[in-house]
C-alpha cells in the first residue's frame, strides 16, 4: 500500500480537500493511506486558524485522511519558501511516505518541475538578489526571476497554489528526499474553490456568524458546530486586538524577529508602539515593498515571541495531532522508521531536553495565548497544550 503526505491548513477543511483526497487515491490506487502536515492554531497568512488545530485535525480524519501531524507555529509564520521546506522536511523524517501530493492550478507536473529548477539555479539566485536590490518586493523579484529564465511559460508562478507547489518540490530537491510528488489540478480557479467556495470565502460567512454548513463535508461541519456550541470558535485577529497591541508595545527592538530584514525592523518599531489598532499598524507599515502576508507574519511572530532562532534549522520533532485505525498502524511504522522524536503524550518531549523542549514551550504558550478568545471561560484555562493528546477515531 502506497503512503502520500499531503501539506495543508485546512482553514476550515471543505468539500475541495476532500475531493483532493479522492483524486490523490485515484492517481495512487484507492487504498493508499495519507498523511496530513498541517498547520496548527496559526496560519501562514500570518492570522488565527478559525478552530483549533485539534478540531481541524479531527474534521480531516473523518473526510478522509488517516494520520495529522503539526507543523510547528514557527516554521507556519514564514515565507511560503520556509512553510514548505517545513512541511516537506516533517514528511521526509517522518519515515513512512513515499509520495507528496499538492493541488496545483496547471496540473502540469512537467513546468512545475522546471520551474522549481530553474529557480533553485545560481543564475536565478544571481538574479533575484539583482531585482531585490532595487526595492522589488520579493515575489516581483521571483516573477521577474523566472520571465528571463522561462520566458511565457513562467506564468505558472503566477498562481498561488502552483508557486506553493513549485516550492514543495524545490524543498524535495534540497533535502534529497525520495518523495515522489503528484500533483492533482484544481478546478474552479483559486477564489471558488472545486465546490464554488474557497476557504478564504468560508472564513468571511463563518466570522460574520453565517455559518453556511452546506459549504463543509457533514464529517466536518458536525465538528466545527460542536466547537462553537462550546465556545471555541470561529477565532479571529478582532478578539485579540487589545492582547496583540499590549505585547506589541512592551517590544523594544524588532531586529530579531523571523521576517526581520530590508528594513521591515524598523517600521515596525516606528509605528507598533503608537498606533491604536492592529489595522492601524498594518496599514501604517505596508509599502510597495512589504507584501501585507510578510507584515502580518511578523507581526504574529513578535506576539507569539517567535525569533529568527526558531527557524534557523529545521523542525525538532514530529506531533501528533490526530489519526484513525489505518493511522494508528502508520504510527506504529512510523516510530521504527522516523528520523526525528514523534510526540503523542506532551510529556513527553522532556526526554528531548533542549531545542526540541525549548521549541515546545514556545508552542504551548502560543496555545495559552490562542485560547484566550475562547468564549467558554474554562476552555481558556491555561496549559492546554501539556494536557491535549491526539484525537483518536477507530474506523
Amino acid at each position: 500500500m502506497k503512503t502520500v503526505g499531503i501539506i495543508c491548513e485546512y482553514n476550515p477543511l471543505h468539500f475541495g480537500h476532500v475531493s483532493h483526497f479522492g483524486k490523490t487515491r485515484e492517481v495512487l490506487g484507492g487504498d493508499a493511506a495519507i498523511v496530513c502536515v498541517m498547520s496548527g492554531n496559526y496560519v501562514q497568512r500570518g492570522d488565527f486558524a478559525v478552530f483549533c488545530k485539534h478540531a481541524r485535525a479531527e474534521a480531516a480524519i473523518r473526510c478522509g485522511a488517516d494520520l495529522v501531524v503539526e507543523i510547528p507555529s514557527p516554521y507556519v509564520l514564514l515565507s511560503a519558501e520556509g512553510f514548505a521546506s517545513a512541511g516537506v522536511f516533517i514528511l521526509d523524517k517522518l519515515g513512512i511516505c513515499d509520495h507528496i501530493s499538492f493541488g496545483s492550478e496547471s496540473g502540469d507536473m512537467d513546468t512545475l518541475q522546471e520551474a522549481a529548477e530553474a529557480l533553485s539555479s545560481p543564475e536565478a539566485n544571481v538574479l533575484l538578489k539583482e531585482s531585490l536590490g532595487k526595492g522589488l518586493p520579493y515575489a516581483s523579484a521571483q516573477q521577474r526571476t523566472a520571465d528571463r529564465l522561462m520566458g511565457s511559460r513562467s506564468d505558472i508562478l503566477r498562481s498561488p497554489n502552483n508557486l506553493l507547489g513549485i516550492e514543495y518540490l524545490k524543498a524535495i530537491a534540497v533535502y534529497k528526499s525520495p518523495l515522489l510528488p503528484v500533483t492533482v489540478e484544481r478546478v474552479g480557479g483559486n477564489h471558488d474553490g472545486d465546490y464554488g467556495y474557497s476557504a478564504s470565502a468560508m472564513r468571511e460567512r463563518l466570522l460574520s456568524g453565517d455559518e453556511q454548513w452546506m459549504l463543509t463535508p457533514q464529517a466536518a461541519s458536525e465538528v466545527f458546530i460542536k466547537e462553537i456550541a462550546d465556545g471555541r470558535g470561529p477565532v479571529s485577529m478582532k478578539a485579540y486586538e487589545l492582547a496583540m497591541l499590549s505585547r506589541l508595545r512592551a517590544i523594544d527592538d524588532f531586529s530579531g524577529l523571523s521576517g526581520a530584514s530590508d528594513g521591515l525592523d524598523s517600521r515596525f518599531s516606528r509605528y507598533a508602539a503608537s498606533a491604536p489598532s492592529i489595522s492601524g499598524i498594518l496599514d501604517s507599515i505596508k509599502t510597495k515593498r512589504f507584501a501585507m502576508s510578510r507584515i502580518r507574519r511578523m507581526l504574529m511572530c513578535a506576539c507569539l515571541g517567535f525569533s529568527a532562532a526558531d527557524v534557523r534549522e529545521p523542525p525538532p520533532y514530529i506531533r501528533v495531532l490526530a489519526m484513525n485505525s489505518a493511522g494508528k498502524r502508520l504510527l506504529r511504522a512510523a516510530r521504527d522508521k522516523a528520523e526525528l522524536p514523534i510526540i503523542t503524550k506532551p510529556a513527553s518531549i522532556s526526554k528531548y531536553p533542549g531545542r526540541a523542549a525549548d521549541l515546545f514551550a514556545k508552542e504551548a504558550a502560543a496555545t495559552d495565548f490562542y485560547v484566550l478568545a475562547y468564549q467558554d471561560e474554562i476552555s481558556r484555562s491555561g496549559g492546554h497544550e501539556w494536557r491535549k493528546t491526539p484525537v483518536i477515531i477507530d474506523k
